[in-house]
């Protein structure tokens, strides 16, 4: 049975559990579910493709001119771009490929954001007439003025929340359909500040594009200024503020458990993760760019690479070695060798691995140095 259906006729699929007040582990209905009003969801599961998946299942799937919903989820770590950005520009991929921290393209616009178990998304989804993201936000702060009063929290005209003033701990991304809309945000509770520091770095320099810009601020956690906040009593404080804020007020706060992963409660949503870690949709929906760069040789020599790529592909390309250091036509055959694949160290390696087989001694030896210069700035 279907998400829709178990919101309005109070009954659990076998991938939905509720938790909370308002129905015991044998109930199998709950007046809560079929009043109008909020309701707060938080998945089990920890992958960021099957989350994100999940939040464009619930905004296709439930009538959300019925009622809104909060979901609440966390994800072992990951990289998070916005629809309309440049991964290359955003995260240092082979940093990111070494700690075996995958890279996912979400729906909506916005900034680039590291997620870890320490960090807990809140997804806000109503109809597109209600859609207020300042209202969405009142629900955190005003949960965390409620659990520490001392927490000097407010939210600003971007849409991030501050706390004193100055360390954003939370930031928002929105996607608004023909009749629904999404709001989610990040709170950082006690995520791995220096893992953040380490991938959200460009990997490409010299990059131009029109993709939209992550703008870098100051970030702290809550557990920074709030040392004895537990991460359950956090969520369970938020459950509360959004069912006063949003709930009928026909039965106490509660939240229902879900598990993205099963495929009787949301069919199609393993489907659609797949599709969302694929290279097509994490890269290939890249705005086009173009990369003007230097790439270090041996000693004070560089070479110039020129390249414009779209959807992912290398659409043109120059290479630019110092003819006494590299014959100008191994620097040509290398470019031709780059247009018209990805724009990926993988695909440039096997087809420089082609070329360098021509070749023997010193030649070999630049003509490789060049190949590792130019993979290393694809990530």
């Amino acid at each position: 049975m279907s998400i829709r259906r178990t919101l309005f006729l109070g009954r659990r699929p076998s991938g939905v559990h509720q938790t909370g007040s308002c129905c015991s582990s044998s109930s199998s209905s709950c007046s809560s579910f079929s009043s109008s009003g909020g309701l707060v969801l938080r998945s089990r599961s920890t992958d960021v493709f099957l989350n994100l998946a999940l939040e464009d299942w619930i905004d296709a799937h439930v009538d959300l001119e019925r009622r809104g919903l909060l979901l609440l989820w966390s994800n072992r770590p990951a990289v998070v771009i916005g629809r309309h950005q440049n991964p290359w520009s955003e995260c240092h991929l082979a940093a990111m490929r070494s700690a075996g921290v995958p890279l996912a393209r979400r729906r909506s616009g916005g900034g680039t954001v590291f997620h870890d178990l320490g960090n807990l998304n809140l997804t806000f989804f109503s109809s597109k007439k209600a859609y207020d993201r300042r209202r969405n936000l009142e629900v955190i702060t005003g949960a965390l003025r409620r659990l520490r009063p001392r927490l000097a929290v407010h939210a600003t005209e971007r849409f991030d929340i501050l706390l004193d003033g100055h360390f954003k701990i939370s930031g928002s991304a929105s996607r608004l359909s023909r009749k629904s809309s999404y709001h989610h945000c990040t709170l950082l509770h006690s995520a791995d500040r220096a893992a953040l520091a380490a991938v959200l770095r460009p990997s490409c320099p010299g990059i131009h594009s029109n993709a939209t810009p992550s703008v870098p601020s100051p970030v702290a956690n809550l557990r920074d200024h709030a040392p004895t906040l537990e991460w359950e009593e956090l969520l369970d404080a938020l459950a509360h503020q959004y069912n006063a804020e949003f709930g009928s007020g026909a039965s106490p706060p509660a939240s229902t458990l879900v598990d993205p992963a099963d495929e009787s409660a949301f069919p199609g949503v393993a489907r659609a993760a797949e599709e969302l870690r694929g290279w097509d949709w994490t890269f290939g929906r890249t705005p086009r760019f173009g990369v003007r760069t230097a790439l270090p040789l041996e000693g004070a020599r560089s070479a110039r690479l020129h390249a414009e790529v779209k959807g992912g592909v290398v659409e043109s390309c120059e290479l630019d070695a110092p003819v006494d250091w590299l014959p100008a036509r191994l620097s040509d055959e290398l470019s031709g060798a780059l247009v018209g694949g990805r724009f990926c160290p993988h695909r440039a390696a096997a087809a420089f691995s082609e070329l360098m087989r021509t070749e023997s001694g010193e030649r070999r030896r630049r003509l490789h140095r060049l190949c590792d210069a130019v993979v290393s700035v694809m990530g």
